[in-house]
Order: structure tokens, then sequence, then C-alpha cells
């Protein structure tokens, strides 16, 4: 499955348009990993912890995009979108959103 943000796939012709397809993950964070990385994982106004969980929540929400596009019958999505979220306290959604299609 060709996955990109482009409108289309260089040196391939979009033969059909399946309609737009999404995929979402909400994750919750940790509260002792939470609390932990607020002491000793900010380093240089980075979290390690936090930048796994947002790793994870991308990898999960896209998955889900390309399993969406499957089950359409498409090869690829195009003009792939993604988007991240605050929910309540300690939430996290990404959701990312595109256009099935199957090339030729």
């Amino acid at each position: 499955m060709i996955v990109t943000t482009t409108p289309s796939v260089e040196g391939r012709q979009i033969v059909e348009y399946h309609g737009i397809v999404v995929g979402e993950a909400i994750m919750g964070a940790n509260v002792v990993r939470d609390f932990f990385a607020s002491i000793t994982d900010v380093v240089g106004g980075r979290s390690g912890a936090y930048e796994s969980k947002l790793q994870d929540a991308r990898e999960t929400a896209l998955h889900e995009l390309e399993m969406r596009a499957a089950n359409k019958g498409a090869d690829a999505v195009v003009g792939v979108d993604l988007d991240y979220e605050v929910v309540g306290e300690s939430m996290l959604m990404v959701s990312a959103s595109g256009t099935a299609v199957s090339l030729r």
C-alpha cells in the first residue's frame, strides 16, 4: 500500500477513486510515566516518553487508514493529512485522513 501526502504518485496513474478514508488513534498517557517524564525525561525541551507515545499513535492511525483503504479495494492513499489533538489532560489523538485510490 502506497501512502503519500502528495495528490498523486509519480509514474503511476490514478484509475479509480474509492473515497475518503480515516484512521484514528487515541492514546492515554500513564500518570506515573507522565510524572517521571516531567522530572527526568525533559532535557533540552524534549520528552522521549511523549515522543514515543506520539510515534505509537501515528503508526496506529496510519495502519488503520491503510486497512480501511484496502477494505475499499484501493492500493494507495493520496493526499494524506495528519492531525494531532490533546483530549482532556492526558489523552492524545492522532487522526490520519486521505483519499483511497487504485493505481495503474
